[in-house]
């Protein structure tokens, strides 16, 4: 498949995530006014979208608390800087099994499987732009445990994202999880074309090399939109990589920590220098207007 360059490009930040980085960096947000400043920032820089996961303000561990995430998402609605707000609902889907030899009964210490009404009820809540579908099951480096998505699940919260308005980006870890996103939009649970994300070098998904990222753009209908990461010292090879094999970019803390060697970065940082990746190659970084008109998404006005 020949390359064909993106001329027009839509930069997303992860703000926060939620892996271990909380202790590993003072520009790691924990509070919502903390995420929603430093998603303002990375709008400023250039950043069209910020994908948002909210923290225990005291402890910086991953929450799925609904208070948090509606004060993230009124303070990021209610600031005078526009951009695209991207929630998660990857979290509630890990499963940590006992023992090798007494895998029952799971771990209570990791474990956190909830039902598909409450992996969405904060997107139901506070009905962003967008929200991640993650469309697979993977085992997960950080720690012994296994994100689970079935396909049951991944076609219940996939409706229930299509029944109210929000744009499912679909989270792809390898090229399986393509293959059954094309699968949810032929049965209609999603609405083509679909918004895709794909995540490179996250073990044990996809590994970053080029070959594999190939074969994931190429896994990918024409029609389709979608972005491209890496992990650490490649996110921003990857985002020259995902803009000239067509796609978008995403930068960020989630992903990756540092700026240069020993330098730690903070979201915005990140974003002005993708911005001059993106711009360098010739392309152009387009802002939250235009991309609300390509991907067809429907703005909420602040409560």
């Amino acid at each position: 498949m020949p390359l064909s360059m993106n001329r027009e490009v839509f930069i997303t930040c992860a703000v926060t995530g939620s892996g271990g980085t909380q202790d590993r960096s003072p520009h790691v947000p924990r509070s919502p006014k903390e995420i929603a400043d430093s998603a303002i920032e990375a709008a400023k820089a250039g950043a069209a979208i910020v994908h948002c996961h909210v923290r225990d303000p005291e402890s910086g561990a991953p929450s799925r608390d609904l208070a948090l995430y509606r004060e993230l998402t009124e303070r990021i609605r209610d600031a005078e800087t526009d951009v695209v707000l991207n929630l998660t609902a990857g979290m509630g889907g890990d499963i940590v099994f006992g023992s090798t030899e007494a895998p029952l009964p799971l771990r209570i210490a990791g474990t956190d499987m909830v039902g598909a009404a409450e992996r969405v009820a904060h997107v139901a809540e506070c009905l962003p732009e967008i929200c991640t579908l993650d469309c697979g099951t993977m085992n997960f480096a950080e720690a012994d445990y296994v994100m689970t998505n079935t396909p049951g699940m991944l076609r219940a919260m996939g409706a229930m994202m299509t029944e109210l308005g929000v744009r499912p980006e679909i989270e792809a870890f390898d090229t399986g999880h393509l293959w059954f996103a094309r699968q949810l939009v032929e049965e209609g649970v999603l609405e083509g074309p679909a918004l895709v994300q794909l995540c490179m070098g996250i073990p044990w998904g996809a590994p970053n090399d080029l070959n594999t990222f190939m074969a994931m753009v190429n896994n990918i209908p024409s029609d389709w939109h979608w972005s491209g990461f890496s992990l650490g010292r490649d996110q921003m090879a990857y985002a020259a990589a995902a803009v000239l094999a067509g796609g978008n970019v995403r930068v960020g803390l989630e992903d990756n920590l540092f700026l240069d060697k020993g330098v730690l970065a903070t979201n915005a940082q990140l974003v002005e220098r993708a911005v001059g990746i993106v711009e360098r190659m010739g392309a152009r970084v387009i802002g939250p207007d235009a991309v609300r008109e390509r991907l067809g998404l429907t703005k909420r006005a602040p409560k």
